[in-house]
């Protein structure tokens, strides 16, 4: 009966993970880590679990993708399978993806205690399925890791408060600065034919790439950007196709590619003048970074990285877009780093995590 078991699916949560796993590993823990298989394709997973020195998952689940009701049942199966077959002490898992979701419901069911790590962060927006996760992986879990001091709050704000909620920091940034001086965006951008200046650009969220209308307003939004920079975009496979209808591929000045590893990306978003992006690994990774951070959304879970980071919200209307992009670029994003954010909170949370398993 292992003592927990680590959740993990898409491509955001590798990167949260690695530094748990990894300090628990030094403190004598071995985890049991699921790979459900949420991201099939290899450069949305293999890739990441070579670079981060992640080790092979205990059990792969293989699940693949689908729609959002299918995909969750199917986790659901899987994981329900694999917690009887394993009776795990706790289930341990990361972010707002499917993956924390489906093993969520399925650890409550069993009466399984779930820590979720990433906890308390808050779009306000229930249109988006990420904040469906958040708020039912925060209503079922027993212990609840913080990235920051907002997310005490909202969870306080839901009735969730006591020694079940732990201000631990965010591991994401100790992936990034574990790997910082690895970062190499001169030879990133020379092996993508990019100039001196250039920008780099992700857009995934449903709201921004489901719609033909919306991706349309997305396409001139860039076909703008990139009149004023270059734009390298490594387009996530869910939305290429409307994407390529609405004319991505048309854009004069903009840098089409397939996902990248970890270390490729983050060297060429720490040598950008600007990033544009929905996702919210991005806007904290560029807060770190001191990168100028444009989201094509008019909410984010993440506010700390708006009023400490150089993060800042424009929606999509490509004028707005456009706008923002050249004062942008005209000027300078002055960051402050946010409390916790320092390298450390995947020790934290193994520390956390050993002292509940032992309890």
């Amino acid at each position: 009966m292992p003592d927990a078991v680590h959740v993990v699916g898409a491509r955001p949560n590798f990167m949260k993970a690695a530094p748990v796993v990894a300090a628990l590993a030094d403190i004598g823990s071995k985890p049991l880590l699921i790979h459900t298989g949420q991201h099939f394709d290899e450069a949305l997973s293999r890739v990441f679990f070579e670079e981060l020195g992640l080790p092979e998952p205990d059990l792969n689940l293989g699940v693949g993708s689908g729609t959002h009701a299918r995909q969750t049942a199917d986790l659901m199966v899987a994981l329900e399978r694999a917690f009887v077959d394993l009776a795990p002490r706790s289930v341990v898992v990361y972010g707002d993806v499917n993956s924390a979701l489906a093993a969520a419901l399925v650890a409550a069911k069993l009466e399984i205690p779930l820590a979720h790590v990433e906890a308390g962060l808050r779009s306000f927006d229930r249109s988006m399925p990420e904040e469906i996760n958040r708020v039912v992986t925060d209503a079922l879990a027993a212990l609840h890791l913080v990235t920051s001091a907002e997310g005490v709050d909202h969870l306080a704000a839901e009735g969730i408060s006591g020694d079940g909620v732990v201000l631990v920091g965010n591991p994401m940034i100790d992936t990034l600065e574990r790997f910082r001086d690895r970062l190499d965006p001169g030879a990133a951008r020379l092996a993508r034919g990019l100039p001196e200046r250039y920008a780099v650009a992700t857009i995934h969220r449903p709201a921004n790439v489901d719609a033909p209308a919306t991706a349309a307003g997305v396409v001139e939004a860039f076909r703008r950007v990139a009149g004023l920079v270059p734009i390298i975009l490594p387009l996530h496979p869910r939305g290429a196709p409307t994407l390529r209808r609405a004319g991505l591929w048309e854009v004069p000045g903009l840098v089409i590619t397939g996902p990248l590893g970890y270390l490729e990306f983050m060297s060429l978003v720490a040598g950008a003048a600007l990033v544009l992006t929905d996702s919210g690994g991005v806007q904290e990774e560029t807060t770190v970074l001191g990168i100028p951070c444009l989201t094509l959304r008019d909410n984010t879970e993440r506010p700390i990285t708006v009023t400490m980071g150089t993060n800042r919200l424009v929606g999509s209307d490509p004028a707005t877009v456009a706008d923002a992009a050249e004062a942008a670029l005209a000027g300078s994003f002055e960051a402050r780093r946010p409390p916790l954010w320092d390298g450390n909170a995947g020790g934290r949370i193994a520390a956390v995590l050993h002292a509940r398993s032992s309890s």
